[in-house]
């Protein structure tokens, strides 16, 4: 199913890093009514179609008290995320450092859902996007492609239990992409415009997921070969 902008109430998480900035601005330019940009610590925005509102997914008192205020939302853009540089091994990292990633990635995101899956309900069903990454399907980031790899499962499970109330969810994958947590990688970088674009046609268009960009696309498409084509570490190891 297909959903709607116009006059939509769009509630966005992470909403102060770089896809988020765009989620919010692209919502507005598609006709939302309004945006409630939710973080930790919420910032202004100077315009009164967007509404600050604190929200810790790591907290779930936070989260209930988000979704009280918020109880007309009617698309929830599920973005708030973070990764770690010097701890993402799941071998060597403090486990302290391990569970971190998996509070705001994984068991956050899931608590996002449900406190909103109601509050979609009670507006006709709306939509949500949960955003994942490339790594979701390959291993080569350690806890970060663990945390996402659960949420992408978490993802295609909240798809099948909310269809019956009517919510159409978009799982959005997405290579690196310039942000402020990619500072200093050096890689080829989408733009954040152009994904948050691909995702907010997505939901329009009634898909569930979008490939918003060729590495995302490649990687999915050689999860059907031997692992080796993946990871060309196991073939030499073979060697």
């Amino acid at each position: 199913m297909s959903v709607e902008f116009t006059n939509a109430v769009v509630l966005v998480t992470g909403a102060n890093g770089g896809l988020g900035e765009q989620f919010v601005a692209q919502a507005l330019e598609r006709g939302a009514s309004k945006v409630y940009a939710t973080a930790r610590t919420p910032r202004d925005w100077g315009d009164a179609r967007i509404v600050p509102l604190r929200l810790d997914v790591t907290d779930p008192e936070s989260v209930r008290a988000a979704a009280d205020a918020a109880s007309d939302t009617t698309i929830v853009v599920n973005n708030a995320g973070i990764s770690s540089r010097t701890e993402n091994s799941l071998l060597t990292s403090p486990m302290e450092s391990v569970r971190a990633l998996f509070e705001t990635n994984f068991f956050g995101a899931v608590e996002v859902v449900r406190a909103f899956a109601p509050v979609l309900a009670a507006h006709g069903g709306g939509g949500l996007i949960d955003v994942h990454s490339v790594l979701s399907w390959i291993g080569i980031s350690g806890v970060y492609s663990a945390t996402k790899a659960a949420f992408w499962s978490a993802t295609n499970s909240f798809r099948l239990e909310l269809a019956g109330q009517g919510t159409h969810v978009l799982g959005l994958h997405l290579g690196y992409t310039a942000t402020p947590m990619t500072e200093g990688i050096d890689a080829e970088m989408g733009e954040a415009s152009d994904v948050v674009r691909v995702a907010y046609d997505g939901l329009v268009a009634g898909e569930h997921e979008v490939l918003a960009d060729e590495i995302s696309a490649q990687v999915k498409a050689g999860l059907a070969a031997p692992l080796e084509a993946l990871y060309p570490e196991l073939a030499a190891a073979r060697a």
